[in-house]
């Protein structure tokens, strides 16, 4: 009967969304950002993971999270992540004390209510049609946003990874760090062992969420080394906390 339970948890994530999402694009016009954010956006984040722990049978166990407290200690933040599932992008912001800012591609704005949302709470919209131009603006935005106390979050894989698997990473992040000055927080996430890539059906269990130390850029380090060290960390800790997904 999981199906059920899984088509319970997204009518409810689709009922509530519209009136949330419409409040929020609303509110956003009138009402400072932190309002819109903490007290509208993170909120209905909450009730998301709360829905699917208590219905979905789905728990998650953050491990680290003091890394992030210490790296954001007078600091830019670049948090990268594992990225498997949908999850992630909805625990983030529910659990992260500082407000977060995702880079994501810009066609999301077009997704009705969710998409409208997302464009509202100042974020860092990727135009890919307009290549370089795009990356000057992800750096300019990205830099803005950190000095108002915002933590960029980063997919260095671009898209969803199935579980056990790992994908190319690209150097974006790394490269964002080193023209800001950031440090990069390293975070593993075997979200894909309950709620599968490219699936409706949430499997009951724990996912865990690990957070590394902060890495900085040493010199004369490229962007592409720098990644390097990145994924380094976050391929061996997910090896830890999910050992079962490449055991083969």
């Amino acid at each position: 009967m999981q199906w059920v339970r899984s088509a319970l948890i997204f009518l409810l994530l689709a009922v509530t969304v519209i009136p949330v999402a419409s409040i929020l694009v609303i509110a956003s016009f009138v009402a400072p950002y932190r309002v819109t954010y903490f007290w509208i956006g993170r909120p209905w984040l909450q009730f998301s993971i709360a829905t699917i722990r208590w219905v979905g049978g789905v728990d998650c166990r953050l491990t680290g999270y003091q890394n992030l407290l210490d790296a954001a200690a007078g600091n830019r933040v670049i948090i990268c992540s594992k990225h498997q599932s949908t999850f992630e992008t909805f625990f983030f912001p529910s659990v992260m004390t500082n407000p977060i800012a995702y880079v994501y591609k810009k066609e999301l704005n077009l997704v009705p209510f969710f998409g409208w949302a997302i464009g509202r709470l100042h974020m860092v919209p990727i135009d890919r049609s307009a290549k370089g131009d795009a990356w000057q603006r992800v750096a300019r935005i990205g830099a803005r946003l950190m000095d108002q106390g915002k933590w960029i979050i980063m997919f260095p894989e671009a898209t969803r990874a199935p579980r056990g698997e790992q994908l190319l990473y690209k150097s974006g992040a790394a490269r964002l760090a080193l023209e800001t000055g950031a440090v990069i927080v390293p975070v593993a996430a075997a979200t894909g062992r309950c709620w599968p890539r490219a699936s409706w059906t949430f499997v009951p269990g724990t996912v865990d969420v690990s957070v590394g130390p902060a890495l900085r850029a040493m010199k004369d380090e490229s962007a592409v080394e720098f990644m390097g060290r990145v994924e380094a960390w976050i391929e061996a800790e997910m090896r830890l906390i999910d050992a079962e997904a490449y055991a083969s």
